[in-house]
């Protein structure tokens, strides 16, 4: 049975790096009082586990095997955030197998009795196909890469603005390419451009599109 058919509030957001998709989805998640996953820590903790290892963060085989057996409670979200990370996440979650692990995880979460936000990549496209409310949560690049900055100064690390802009930009080529569940707007979600929008009209503007769908 469909979220939808079942009385179950079920909305996916999706974007690339620094869309402002967390935001919008924490937002969403406290509106509709329902639970939130930022699948994206799942990737982080993949990550995190490979580096604290040694294992090199292209390998594949490691990442498998830490995949199915990492604890979700063992990582303090501090460890999760960074631009290392960030990076060493985007390698993981461009694997095949990081990605099936990491599946049954998230639907889990999305099949709450009341329904639940989910923010990621493929939440639309993959992980809740059904989902009746699907955003789509998009901005310039230069835009993305100056939150993306302000952020990381504000957590005292030295980084610049081009050097952020060229992460960005490697990123959303690596996300967008992969060939397995590649980062693209579902056919039935609403884009929403974020790049001159201030948080609360983001904030009003998704509620807007929530609300339409259910109304649907």
């Amino acid at each position: 049975m469909s979220p939808a058919r079942s009385g179950r509030l079920v909305i996916a957001v999706d974007g690339p790096a620094a869309s402002g998709k967390g935001t919008l989805a924490r937002r969403l998640a406290a509106h509709y009082g329902l639970p939130y996953l930022d699948t994206g820590l799942l990737y982080r903790m993949v990550a995190r586990a490979m580096l604290d290892a040694g294992h090199d963060i292209h390998d594949a085989v490691a990442a498998e095997a830490i995949v199915g057996s990492f604890d979700e409670t063992a990582f303090p979200e501090e460890r999760l955030r960074g631009r290392e990370i960030g990076e060493a996440a985007s390698v993981v979650a461009a694997m095949p197998a990081v990605r099936a692990g990491l599946l049954t995880r998230q639907r889990r979460f999305a099949a709450q009795a009341g329904g639940a936000v989910l923010d990621g990549r493929d939440i639309g496209t993959v992980i809740c196909p059904e989902a009746p409310a699907k955003l789509f949560v998009t901005a310039t690049p230069e835009v993305r890469a100056a939150r993306r900055h302000k952020e990381l100064v504000g957590r005292g690390e030295t980084v610049t603005f081009d050097g952020i802009l060229a992460d960005i930009r490697r990123r959303d080529a690596r996300d967008s390419g992969r060939s397995d569940a590649p980062l693209k707007a579902a056919e039935d979600a609403v884009v929403l451009d974020t790049s001159a929008l201030t948080v609360e009209e983001a904030a009003a503007a998704a509620i807007s599109i929530v609300e339409g769908r259910r109304a649907a």
